[in-house]
């Protein structure tokens, strides 16, 4: 152990070569701890809703709004200030609108520079001069360091320097794109860290969107949606994910995610549906929402979903088989349909079908793919295995995301821990293996990593098959209900054969004992730890609250998706986390970016502090405080080994 201590502190030397750049660090890293803590901003369930998205990522749910808020108090109108806010959302677009209505932009330039510089300076007032410099654009990095470092009590010759370089950037032309530098640069210091608390896919219109700009932010982490998995699942090449994936695009009228998105072929899938069922109306297979299609495109994509639904169902019943495992005999329902009668068996009950048309099933082995079934789905899992924009944004989510994060002492995952009736970790098998609470989490994410690295084909094969497994099974964490009813919900009125049962998770968030074990269970003993969890729509309308077991449990998933909006009543929960403590916004809905930018119509959002921290935060207190201390104490170990001549300085 000495002798690898001491090669450690050798290799630390060549770093910090002599006592005094060490001291010099030390000091540093102390500062750095006394600093306020950065905003944590926290979304789950954006579903691809990528307009909504990109605007409460620019606005940091209210943040960037407090800050114009805390710099000009009541010495500008709250048009004024709304106004400065919108521009920094959006400054190139709110400029063109602005040069077409405003007599004197030399004199604008110069009111909204120095405005925005206030409001920069506020920004990056919690962060050490060394982190600001490292967001500051390279091309402005100079001035813009001097002027947000300018101090209050300046002299006159120091206030003429300043004036200088903003008359000059004004007088040079350089002013739109500076006060563009300067808003991007507000909207990444007002936001230190992102967390996506599951759930980017499926839905709405624009999750390789989203995947793009959450790609190019500073600072971000996710926890897996049991939807995320699913498109990771297909991207490995699992069929079951494919047709899912597929599945829901064409329920929702987004095929163009994949075809306009991500460039993989629809046409064979297209060809297929209209050969086979061209002729049948597809009722049951109508779209979701309001897609914009002309009468045509919808027959086509109400055939194209018919058709894929078949498939999926064909390929997970031999997913099931190849699978016992799994446990999931009860959801194979193909083979229980009497196709001449046009009922189906499910728990010794008969059903009448909504549907009776099932041209490419044989009865007497429905869960075979036909030959052309078969060619388009080795076509597609080629597609989707080969495109390289789908395939680089799934190991962004392998690279940052994980089943559950635990993050400056709160624990974040996207659907319930499994438990039992009596509120105790439910034991599942997994290959032959069982585990449960935190050990059930890390032996899923370690299959869904095999699905896309291992080097055993065996390993490999049960890793993309578990993609699947994670998003539908009732013992998976992201998923928390005993089945998902897709087939009865599509073939069968009766409600009854709808209802997907929750696991005991939902019932018992208000249970301190219970929650206090889930968080024992993945490390957290401190009293003011809490559980941020996304994946059930909290319904507002109705008075559900998100603040569970007196604000142990923050549920903040309220209807990001337009499809949930009728249930929840609102646009979503986004959190905040800043030194002074958590702040829940309640979103309403969001009109577009166009309204945004021309009426100024930010998302309203009712902000409730669910806790007031009785200190303020400081850097000392987070995950990033513990590695400081960690490297204070080692740079204190080198300067012990220098003092003592055990090391020598390198001059």
């Amino acid at each position: 152990m000495k002798e690898l201590e001491s090669r450690y502190l050798e290799r630390l030397s060549q770093l910090y070569p002599t006592i005094a750049s060490a001291s010099t660090e030390i000091i540093n890293l102390q500062a750095i701890l006394n600093l306020p803590k950065g905003t944590e901003h926290f979304l789950t369930d954006i579903h691809g809703e990528y307009e909504a998205f990109s605007h409460v990522l620019k606005n940091g749910s209210g943040s960037v709004r407090r800050k114009v808020d805390d710099v000009f108090g009541n010495t500008m109108s709250s048009r004024d200030k709304q106004t400065l806010a919108t521009l920094i959302y959006y400054p190139k677009e709110k400029m063109e609108r602005i040069k077409k209505t405003e007599d004197n932009m030399q004199d604008w330039y110069k009111i909204t520079l120095y405005r925005l510089i206030e409001v920069c300076k506020c920004a990056a007032g919690k962060y050490s001069r060394s982190k600001v410099r490292k967001a500051l654009p390279p091309e402005f990095a100079y001035v813009l360091e001097e002027l947000i470092t300018e101090k209050a009590d300046m002299s006159s010759d120091k206030e003429s320097y300043y004036s200088s370089i903003v008359n000059t950037i004004i007088s040079i032309g350089r002013a739109e794109v500076f006060i563009t530098a300067l808003c991007e640069l507000i909207q990444r210091l007002t936001v230190n860290h992102l967390h996506i608390v599951g759930d980017i896919y499926d839905r709405g219109p624009g999750p390789h969107i989203i995947m793009d700009k959450l790609m190019e932010y500073h600072s971000v982490d996710i926890q897996w949606g049991n939807h995320d998995v699913l498109w990771m699942g297909a991207a490995a090449g699992q069929r079951g994910c494919i047709a899912n994936v597929i599945r829901i695009c064409a329920r929702y009228g987004n095929l163009d995610i994949l075809e306009d998105g991500y460039g993989i072929n629809l046409l064979p899938l297209a060809t297929f549906a209209m050969d086979t069922y061209g002729d049948d109306p597809c009722t049951c297979f109508g779209l979701r929402g309001t897609p914009n299609y002309g009468k045509s495109e919808m027959l086509l994509d109400v055939m194209m979903h018919k058709a894929i639904s078949v498939i999926q169902f064909k390929v997970e019943g031999q997913i099931i088989k190849k699978n016992p495992g799994f446990k999931m005999d009860d959801r194979n329902l193909l083979h229980r349909i009497d196709f001449e009668k046009g009922t189906i068996d499910i728990n010794g009950k008969t059903y009448e079908m909504l549907d009776k048309n099932f041209p490419t099933v044989d009865p007497k082995k429905p869960y075979a793919l036909t030959a052309a079934e078969e060619d388009i789905m080795e076509r597609l899992t080629k597609a989707f295995e080969n495109c390289e924009k789908l395939q680089a944004h799934m190991r962004f989510l392998l690279n940052k995301g994980a089943l559950y994060k635990v993050y400056n002492n709160n624990l974040l995952y996207h659907g319930c821990v499994p438990l039992n009736e009596d509120g105790s970790l439910k034991t599942v098998r997994i290959y032959g293996h069982t585990y449960k609470g935190r050990s059930l989490y890390e032996v899923l994410e370690s299959y869904v990593r095999k699905g896309f690295y291992a080097l055993d084909p065996k390993e490999k094969e049960r890793g993309k098959d578990m993609m699947w497994y994670i998003w539908l099974s009732q013992s998976s964490p992201l998923f928390g209900k005993d089945k998902m009813a897709t087939f009865e919900r599509y073939f069968l009125a009766e409600k009854e054969t709808h209802k997907e049962k929750k696991n005991p998770y939902y019932t018992l968030l208000e249970e301190e004992e219970i929650i206090t074990n889930i968080l024992k269970e993945f490390g957290l003993e401190s009293e003011d730890s809490l559980i941020v969890n996304g994946h059930v729509p909290v319904k507002s309308k109705n008075g559900e609250n998100p603040i569970k077991c007196g604000g142990r449990v923050l549920v903040i998933d309220g209807g990001f998706s337009r499809a949930y909006q009728k249930e929840t009543g609102i646009a979503g929960y986004t959190l905040i986390y800043n030194s002074h403590g958590l702040i829940l916004a309640a979103h309403e809905p969001f009109e577009s970016t166009e309204a945004a930018i021309e009426k100024e119509s930010d998302i309203h959002s009712d902000s409730v502090m669910v806790k007031r921290a009785i200190e303020r935060k400081l850097v000392a207190d987070t995950d990033d405080g513990k590695e400081l201390k960690e490297q204070i104490e080692d740079l204190k170990m080198l300067l012990a080994a220098y003092r003592s001549g055990q090391i020598a300085e390198i001059v």
